[in-house]
């Protein structure tokens, strides 16, 4: 995009996602899945937990999917071409904001490569700019599934973004306290009091008034810190990657569940989700930080 173009005009973005999810809504497109939740504290961190209430909506849509590509022969990709009842915006040449059809989170959008490119491929000076185009537009928190064993649901390359806060009480994200206490010496990138491996870097919130130069410098922050994690010598690895305008967290990935339940970048930032009462109680017994240590990666050997 350093080529190309930014379509999106600036301040449209957060009526353009609330105007197009009242009509998504109305017409059947977007499936919300209603949940409750609750805090579950372990490590001075109050857990955000979501427990979903109906999920029969997801599982006749993954049924069609199924049906699909077996008619077919290939792999239903859900977004060549995405569904027009869920656009929101054209945001450049390379990337397109949907709404995610089956939300668990209010106003839950996806940043989607125009051309196919695979979910697990490294993320790019477009993916980035992309995203400071929308983090222009309201405060949010973006994040990236690098394949399968990181959460990921769909092969074709997309952040995500969610505003915040999190959830209607609390801290806007549930992990906030221990990031607030990271310290940085001689090096933009630290890790805080996590019990995995991980590494954590500030960004400039001022990035929001020129996508170009922050998309370019959060692409150098990446690099870093797929370096400091021992993810640069591969460009596939699974890992979980968290933005603000203010941060940047990734976290590699060992497997997708902890017993049943599967875990995705919001997992990191505080916020898991449980698909019924006996994975909450698995969650409670076990404590949610302990569930992330064991989907995550304890070392680097």
């Amino acid at each position: 995009m350093a080529q190309g173009k930014i379509l999106l005009k600036p301040g449209t973005l957060w009526t353009s996602v609330k105007q197009q999810t009242e009509h998504a809504l109305q017409c059947g497109a977007l499936l919300s899945i209603p949940t409750e939740f609750e805090f579950v504290e372990q490590d001075n961190v109050r857990f955000l937990v979501r427990i979903l209430s109906n999920l029969n909506r997801k599982k006749t849509a993954d049924e069609k999917q199924k049906k699909q590509s077996a008619k077919s022969g290939q792999e239903f990709n859900p977004f060549l071409p995405y569904e027009k009842d869920l656009f929101v915006a054209d945001i450049s040449d390379t990337h397109v904001c949907i709404l995610n059809k089956f939300n668990v989170v209010d106003y839950h959008q996806l940043i989607i490569t125009r051309g196919f490119e695979e979910q697990e491929s490294l993320l790019t000076l477009e993916d980035f700019t992309a995203m400071w185009v929308c983090l222009a537009d309201f405060d949010g928190l973006a994040f990236y599934n690098s394949g399968k064993t990181a959460g990921a649901s769909q092969r074709h390359k997309h952040l995500q973004l969610v505003p915040l806060p999190l959830a209607p009480s609390g801290l806007k994200i549930p992990i906030e306290p221990l990031l607030r206490a990271a310290k940085f010496q001689g090096s933009s990138v630290t890790s805080v009091k996590l019990p995995f491996i991980h590494a954590f870097a500030p960004l400039d919130p001022d990035w929001v008034q020129s996508p170009f130069v922050g998309g370019q410098a959060t692409l150098e922050v990446y690099r870093t810190l797929r370096h400091a994690v021992g993810l640069d010598a591969r460009q596939f690895g699974a890992y979980n990657l968290l933005a603000t305008r203010e941060w940047m967290l990734i976290v590699p990935r060992s497997q997708e569940h902890f017993q049943s339940i599967s875990v995705n970048s919001l997992g990191f930032a505080g916020a898991l989700l449980v698909r019924n009462a006996a994975e909450m109680e698995i969650l409670k017994a076990q404590g949610p930080m302990t569930i992330l240590k064991n989907v995550a990666v304890s070392s680097l050997s």
